[in-house]
């Protein structure tokens, strides 16, 4: 039996103060709710959510410099809580929400509408679909993904900022559980996202998985030393040195 949580905490993003206030207006009508943050941009955003942990995000589509679906990327679907997403989008385009079962709120919208979207994520949460949840959510996105072009820049935080981070200056990157290690030049960075899940997102034809903890920038490779049974000594311009596994083997032979 689920366990009717006593407060709904929720965090409402948007680069529009009136569609913030709009938001919150609905929410202080709902009992149970708590609006634990407001956020302008995507990069508060993604902060905000690390740190508070709300069960339900209102969050924008369309904002200048990271939008709402970069948010999720930057979050990471295994941890984004219950979103119900708001957006201008017309609704051809929002066939792609309706279809994997992700609830939008459509500028402008009534009291109504916006009751149903809210009561839709309360049954979502109290029934601790959140499983569910990101699986409708990661389907999204991969429909989302399959019209946008490869990612070519990520969300860091390190020494208390965030920061955009160009793919371009990264090295290699390395596995850490439910982590990656990007290697640029003497720096490195920690981010929440797996291996697998970032390869899917960079340009194949610059990155390269070469063992299964381990993708090199293309640009980067200086030389390749085979070794035995089909491994190689990967020796970066900067001197880094990375050993390829027998699995790889068929990708590295195709650059060659």
């Amino acid at each position: 039996m689920s366990v009717r949580p006593s407060t709904i905490r929720v965090v409402v993003v948007d680069d529009e103060p009136i569609a913030r206030e709009g938001v919150r207006r609905h929410l202080v009508r709902e009992p149970g709710v708590e609006i634990i943050a407001e956020c302008g941009d995507g990069l508060t955003a993604v902060e905000t959510i690390r740190e508070l942990a709300p069960d339900l995000v209102f969050l924008d589509v369309q904002m200048p410099g990271m939008d709402g679906f970069e948010v999720t990327h930057a979050i990471g679907i295994d941890v984004m809580p219950a979103v119900v997403f708001v957006t201008a989008y017309d609704k051809y385009a929002l066939q792609a929400f309706e279809v994997n079962a992700v609830d939008y709120l459509l500028k402008p919208f009534d009291s109504e509408r916006f009751q149903k979207a809210f009561q839709r994520a309360r049954v979502q949460i109290e029934r601790r679909t959140t499983e569910a949840i990101n699986e409708k959510l990661q389907a999204l996105l991969e429909s989302m993904r399959q019209q946008q072009r490869h990612l070519e820049r990520l969300v860091v935080k390190s020494g208390g900022r965030i920061f955009f981070l160009p793919v371009a200056e990264i090295d290699w990157i390395e596995s850490a559980d439910n982590y990656v290690n990007l290697h640029c030049g003497r720096e490195s960075h920690l981010i929440r996202e797996t291996l697998s899940g970032l390869e899917s997102k960079l340009n194949p034809e610059e990155f390269l998985r070469v063992r299964h903890s381990a993708i090199v920038n293309l640009k980067r490779i200086k030389e390749l030393r085979p070794l035995f049974k089909g491994e190689y000594e990967i020796v970066l311009q900067n001197g880094v040195k990375l050993t390829s596994s027998r699995r790889y083997r068929n990708k590295i032979m195709q650059i060659l």
